[in-house]
């Protein structure tokens, strides 16, 4: 890794909790006395502008197909026979089953827009761009994403269940299989904020983030001092966030205001009211590495609801891991991947990868660890590949977080066929949702999974935000992967997969000490919830694919 010159300066201490409760009342404050000057710039925001200029394209959209009937009844009957072969297309793709109903039905409904809609979308050349750039970013890193022999020799000698997934991850997602890692597990966004805090003021050579959510407040403001701090040290500081920012949380401007402090940054798919389909697929990944010696992992974004200095909806409950050792590299390279995605020329990765053989074992190093990702651009479901092969594979349990349950056919079925074979299966869901239509959605799926054996709970304090299976004592995932469609098939998403290591008891521990603070569901609670309720989730399932 290239050696860097870094000024001295004097470490600043991490904030303690009373002293972030604090500003956080002192920003409500301010907030309240700035009144009607808040709304006025709401009103006049990017948001207000983006929002109606891309309802009015669909508006514009639907208007034009609508039109054609008024042109020719011919061209009528036409849409009619496209629309049974666009039917019959679906029907006959490798598309999942649920987005198939998804297409048919507004086909069926509204010939003219739902064919439209379907071309437009099937043959939208923004993704097939995106597609090709990710792919030769891939392909130019390959050669540093190999498990190293030593490993696969160890792992020749474990059981089948973790030969299997290794093997799967190494050759069809280029992910290796580390084992001089050393696993952190923090329950709480505020562990991981503390933690975090000190690490970043220890950085020598360089600092990347990768994050879905940045949003301005204690939590962000904290962290971009020292960001800045560093910066101005010689440390190379690079800040990649989802475009979904603009729309709410950050000035569009905002790339230009962090470069001026020697932050360099990105935006990941800004959202502009263009025709494309591209911006359905978000970079939902969270990513931080430093000096390639630490990384961390999980559901936590760079808002302060995560680290429970804002209430939203109730309590927070999220988790995260720290990587130390070898596994690091994976995360470094993932992140360079996206960062060089839209460059010219080939982009840089060995000067900051630490040498393999740097991190020596030990008894808080055993196992292994393979840090992965997915994108909707490869063509396998990785994400959802993992998930099931724990649930196939779990012989004692299979114990879940996550804070949407939207699964499909295939996802639905492993559920309960784990729990019928005698897996104990439980799903941990929020009690105070962040969105009230998709978690009307989960609630259809109480009444199979109830009567198959699965067990299902609702965190009481408020809202769970954790990605989480936990497996056996020996198999965890935590990383930025729902359990919904969007996560499973539409977005970027990142997770860490421990093997054998200490810390997946931990993580169960922790899984346990929330069930004591959640209310365990069965059937008459979902019977007893308003008809109305019941019966908008039914409706709104069918659209499942699109929420």
């Amino acid at each position: 890794m290239k050696q860097q010159n870094v000024k001295t300066a004097k470490p600043n201490k991490a904030p303690v909790r009373g002293d972030l409760r604090s500003r956080v009342r002192a920003k409500g404050k301010k907030v309240r006395q700035k009144g009607l000057g808040a709304l006025f710039k709401l009103v006049f925001s990017h948001t207000m502008i983006t929002i109606p200029l891309l309802l009015l394209q669909l508006y514009i959209l639907f208007i034009l197909v609508s039109g054609l009937v008024k042109v020719s009844a011919p061209i009528l009957t036409l849409f009619s026979a496209l629309a049974i072969i666009a039917i019959i297309v679906i029907i006959n793709s490798d598309d999942n089953p649920a987005f198939k109903m998804a297409w048919i039905i507004p086909i069926c409904v509204f010939p003219l827009f739902g064919v439209a809609l379907y071309l437009f979308v099937t043959t939208n050349p923004g993704s097939r761009g995106l597609a090709k750039h990710l792919a030769r970013r891939v392909d130019e890193s390959s050669y540093l994403m190999k498990t190293e022999y030593r490993v696969l020799e160890k792992i020749k000698k474990e059981p089948s269940g973790f030969r299997n997934i290794t093997h799967y991850l190494q050759h069809n997602n280029l992910m290796p299989a580390y084992d001089h890692t050393k696993v952190t597990f923090f329950p709480l966004g505020e562990n991981k904020y503390e933690d975090l805090l000190r690490e970043l003021r220890k950085a020598e050579h360089f600092i990347f983030l990768e994050y879905f959510i940045v949003h301005r407040g204690v939590v962000w403001n904290s962290i971009l001092e020292i960001l800045k701090e560093k910066a101005a040290q010689g440390v190379e500081v690079r800040l990649l966030y989802d475009g979904m920012n603009t729309l709410s949380a950050l000035p569009t401007n905002y790339p230009k205001k962090l470069q001026a402090a020697g932050i360099k940054t990105r935006v990941f798919g800004p959202i502009r009211p263009l025709l494309s389909t591209a911006q359905n697929n978000r970079d939902h990944r969270k990513i931080l590495v430093i000096d390639g010696r630490i990384a961390y992992n999980g559901g936590i974004n760079l808002a302060d609801e995560y680290m429970n200095l804002e209430e939203r909806f109730g309590h927070w409950k999220d988790t995260a891991v720290k990587l130390e050792g070898e596994a690091v590299r994976s995360f470094t390279i993932m992140f360079l991947q996206m960062w060089y995605l839209q460059d010219k020329g080939k982009g840089e990765y060995e000067r900051y990868l630490l040498p393999q053989g740097s991190f020596p074992g030990g008894p808080d190093r055993s196992g292994y660890v393979i840090p992965y990702n997915d994108d909707p651009m490869n063509h396998l479901d990785i994400a959802k590949d993992v998930y099931l092969d724990l649930l196939y594979k779990a012989r004692s349990y299979v114990h879940i977080m996550t804070p949407y349950l939207v699964p499909d056919n295939e996802m639905v079925n492993a559920l309960c066929y784990a729990a019928r074979r005698g897996v104990d299966v439980r799903i941990l869901l929020p009690h105070i949702p962040d969105k009230k239509m998709v978690f009307s959605i989960a609630r259809t799926f109480y009444p199979v999974l109830l009567e198959s054996g699965v067990k299902i709970y609702e965190y009481t304090p408020g809202f769970v935000h954790a990605k989480e299976f936990i497996s056996d004592d020996t198999k965890a995932v935590v990383g930025s992967i729902n359990l919904d469609f969007r996560s499973l098939y539409l977005h970027f998403e990142c997770a860490t997969l421990i093997l054998n290591n200490p810390v997946v008891p931990k993580i169960e521990r922790d899984f346990q000490e929330t069930l004591k603070k959640s209310r365990k569901v069965n059937l008459q609670y979902y019977v007893d919830l308003p008809l109305f309720y019941r019966l908008f989730g039914k409706v709104a399932n069918l659209f499942a694919p699109l929420v």
